[in-house]
C-alpha cells in the first residue's frame, strides 16, 4: 500500500505552488536590484567587511537571517545574494561563498520555530515543536561549529582580492539607499507574524514594485520583472554580480523541478521506496541502526524524489513504528529526519533546494556540494549520536 498517495490534483498542486514560489522569488530579486535595497547592502559590506573573515561572517550573518525568517529559499534570494556580491569582489571563490550561505540558511531553515520543514518534522514523529528543536541540538550544534572552523579556515587561506579597477567599478554604480532597508524590516515582520513563505513573497513584492512605480513607469516595471536587473557597466565582473533576478531567469530551474516532482510522483503512488525498505526494516534490532537506517532512506528519498518534503514524510511514516519499538522516543524520529530529509536535498542537482541554489547563486551543485559543511556534517553528527547514543533520546512509556 503506498504511503502518502496522491491524486493527481493534488500532484499538479504541488508543481503550480513551486512554479509560483520560484517566480515570486526571480521578481524579488531583480526588483531589491532595482529598490537600491542589494546596493545598499553590497555597499555596506564593502565598507565594514574584512575578506580574511568573510566566508565564516557570511556563514554566521545567514544562520541568523534564516532562523529569524525561517525559510532557507528566502535568505538565500535576498541577504544571500548580497552576500555572493561582496565576496565575490574580495576574490573569494563562488563555490566557497554559496557553501557557506546555503549552510547557514539550512541551520536556519533546520532550528528556527517559523520553519515548515520544522513544523513538518515534528508533525510527522508526533513530538513537541520546541522539544524537537530543543533536541535537534545535540547533533545541530556540532556541524554548526564544524562548519564554523572549516569556513574560517578557507577564508584564511583562500582570499585573492578583487582588481582595483573592478573594485572601483562596482562601487561606482553602488548608491546606498537606506530607506530601502524598510523592505527587509518588512519581510522580517511578515515571518514574524508566521505568514507562509508565498503570501510573504507576496506581500514583499507588491511593496517592492509600490515603491519601484514611484520613479518608473509599469511598462519598465513589466520589463524588470520579466528579465531581470542589468547594469550599465561594460565591466564583466559588475555585470555577473548585479545582473540578476526576474522571472525568466528561474524557467530553468522549474523545469527541472517540475521533472524531478514527476519522477518523484511516480515512486511515490507505486510505493516503490517502501516496498524496498519494508524488508531491511524488519531485520533492525538496535536504536543506532533505526537512526542509520532513517537517515539513509531520507538521503535516498532526496536522490530519487527530489524533494524534501516528500524525503521527509516517507521515511517518517517507514520507521516511526520501528522507533517506537525500540524505545525511542519521537523526538529522536523528528531529528533524525531533520539530519537528512531536509538538509540533503541541498546537495542534489535535481532536487527542489539544490536546482534552487544553483540558479539564485549562479554556483552549480556540484560545484558547492564539498563547501556546503553543514549539509552533510548534520547527517555524520547523527550517526555518531546514534552509535555513542549521546543526546539520543529515550521513550519514557
Amino acid at each position: 500500500m503506498a504511503i502518502c498517495s496522491k491524486s493527481t490534483f493534488s500532484r499538479c498542486a504541488d508543481w503550480f505552488i513551486t512554479y509560483f514560489l520560484f517566480l515570486l522569488i526571480g521578481m524579488i530579486i531583480a526588483l531589491w536590484m532595482r529598490d537600491g535595497v542589494i546596493s545598499t547592502l553590497l555597499w555596506s559590506g564593502l565598507q565594514l567587511a574584512r575578506p580574511d573573515w568573510f566566508l565564516p561572517a557570511a556563514f554566521v550573518i545567514s544562520a541568523v537571517i534564516g532562523t529569524a525568517i525561517g525559510s532557507s529559499f528566502t535568505t538565500i534570494a535576498t541577504i544571500g545574494v548580497a552576500l555572493m556580491g561582496i565576496g565575490t569582489t574580495f576574490g573569494i571563490p563562488m563555490p566557497m561563498l554559496a557553501g557557506a550561505i546555503i549552510s547557514g540558511a539550512i541551520f536556519g531553515d533546520k532550528s528556527s520555530p517559523l520553519s515548515g520543514s520544522t513544523n513538518l518534522a515534528a508533525s510527522i514523529a508526533g513530538s513537541e515543536l520546541f522539544e524537537h528543536i530543543k533536541n535537534m541540538m545535540w547533533t545541530t550544534i556540532p556541524a554548526f561549529g564544524l562548519s564554523l572552523i572549516g569556513f574560517t579556515g578557507l577564508g584564511l587561506m583562500h582570499h585573492t582580492g578583487a582588481s582595483a579597477e573592478s573594485l572601483m567599478s562596482l562601487q561606482s554604480h553602488l548608491t546606498p539607499q537606506w530607506w530601502s532597508l524598510t523592505l527587509i524590516g518588512l519581510l522580517f515582520v511578515t515571518a514574524w507574524l508566521k505568514i507562509p513563505a508565498i503570501p510573504t513573497l507576496l506581500i514583499n513584492v507588491t511593496a517592492s514594485a509600490v515603491v519601484f512605480l514611484q520613479s518608473n513607469s509599469v511598462m519598465t516595471l513589466n520589463h524588470v520583472i520579466m528579465d531581470g536587473f542589468k547594469t550599465t557597466s561594460s565591466d564583466p565582473m559588475v555585470q555577473d554580480l548585479l545582473n540578476r533576478g526576474g522571472m525568466l531567469s528561474m524557467m530553468g530551474t522549474v523545469l527541472i523541478i517540475i521533472l524531478a516532482l514527476a519522477l518523484g510522483g511516480i515512486l511515490t503512488e507505486e510505493a516503490i521506496l517502501a516496498d524496498f525498505m519494508a524488508p531491511l526494516i524488519k531485520q533492525v534490532r538496535t536504536q543506532a541502526e533505526a537512526v542509520i537506517g532513517t537517515l539513509l532512506t531520507g538521503i535516498l528519498a532526496n536522490f530519487m524524489i527530489g524533494e524534501k518534503c516528500l524525503a521527509t514524510i516517507l521515511p517518517g511514516e517507514l520507521w516511526k513504528p520501528t522507533f517506537k519499538r525500540l524505545g525511542l522516543a519521537p523526538v529522536a524520529l523528528s531529528r533524525t529526519l531533520e539530519d537528512s530529509g531536509t538538509v540533503v536535498n541541498y546537495l542534489v542537482p535535481w532536487g527542489v533546494a539544490g536546482s534552487f541554489c544553483a540558479q539564485t547563486l549562479g554556483v552549480p551543485v556540484t560545484h558547492f556540494t564539498v563547501f556546503a559543511i553543514f549539509a552533510w556534517a548534520s547527517p555524520i553528527c547523527s550517526m555518531i549520536s546514534a552509535m555513542t547514543k549521546v543526546g539520543l533520546a529515550q521513550n519514557d512509556d
